[in-house]
């Protein structure tokens, strides 16, 4: 019995961790919305929508966060922009058992559909989320209306509005999101995570133009310095080949993070003791006043 009431405590602990999670997310998802909403209209509804948003919804959210995307982007993905993630794991972790279903598509064809068959989930804010596998990665897109086409089956009211979206489509070509119209499509998708950071080669010619570009700039660099009789004294370590350091640095994605180009701005006044300070006459020194010991 006891053994009992302490799993259904952890169950019931792990429920509420979870739901405090998908709270956390839908500010965090309205906020971002907001902000995006400064600059791009979208259709009406969407902070409503917001409020209902799944644990599974968050997920995926969350998960396109966390592989680089930026407010900015965030528009084009609630309008049905085609994203392409370098990350094929995450086609299983979008795959939720209680809500997912087998979803028939024209995307990414040359994948081997039995092996990896389309998924669809519905939803308050992704209205029908569809995503599948790359050859490298994981796509996703969100649209306006589900779809159920399938053999033996006559097409219900849902398909012919994916068709009036189809048409949409071929006259915008614009994709027609849950939200809104996106020009990112298929042909020319959102990258998220793209595997840049290959190791490549330099030819010889070009390895020994870098390699004395960058002594020019270090040269130039140890000149700047505060005494030209210590930087001669103290030379700088040598480097056989300079190029090798390019980047070694860099970890992670090292990218601009969420808010990166985006229009982020303050809209909030100073606090009252601030602007007193900053609008007084005598609130400081002129400009080009320098501290004396006696004022010390």
């Amino acid at each position: 019995m006891v053994s009992g009431q302490a799993r259904r405590r952890r169950r019931r602990a792990a429920r509420a961790e979870q739901e405090r999670a998908a709270q956390e997310t839908r500010t965090r998802v309205q906020l971002l919305i907001e902000l995006t909403a400064r600059n791009a209209a979208y259709r009406k509804g969407l902070l409503a929508a917001v409020k209902g948003l799944s644990p599974q919804e968050a997920a995926i959210l969350a998960d396109l966060e966390r592989h680089g995307l930026q407010v900015p982007q965030l528009h084009d993905v609630l309008c049905g922009g085609h994203v392409l993630v370098d990350e094929p794991q995450l086609y299983e972790a979008w795959r939720f058992p209680e809500v997912s279903h087998h979803r028939l598509s024209s995307h990414h064809r040359d994948i081997d559909k039995s092996r990896y068959p389309d998924i669809g989930m519905r939803g308050q804010v992704v209205r029908e989320k569809l995503h599948g596998r790359t050859a490298n990665g994981t796509w996703l897109q969100l649209e306006k209306t589900p779809a159920a086409f399938g053999a033996r089956k006559l097409p219900s009211l849902n398909d012919l509005r994916h068709l009036m979206d189809y048409v949409v489509y071929r006259i915008t070509r614009s994709n027609v999101g849950p939200w809104g119209l996106s020009r990112v499509t298929e042909r020319r998708p959102m990258y998220l995570s793209p595997a840049v950071a290959v190791p490549t080669a330099l030819s010889a010619p070009v390895s020994r133009s870098l390699a004395e570009a960058l002594g020019r700039i270090e040269a130039d660099d140890d000149a700047t310095s505060a005494s030209a009789d210590l930087a001669g004294r103290f030379p700088p370590p040598e480097r056989g080949e300079p190029s090798d350091e390019l980047g070694g640095t860099l970890s992670g994605r090292s990218g601009r993070g969420l808010f990166g180009n985006s229009q982020v701005w303050i809209s909030e006044a100073p606090l009252p003791p601030a602007a007193r300070v900053l609008s007084a006459p005598d609130g400081g020194p002129p400009p080009g006043t320098r501290w004396t010991e006696d004022d010390r």
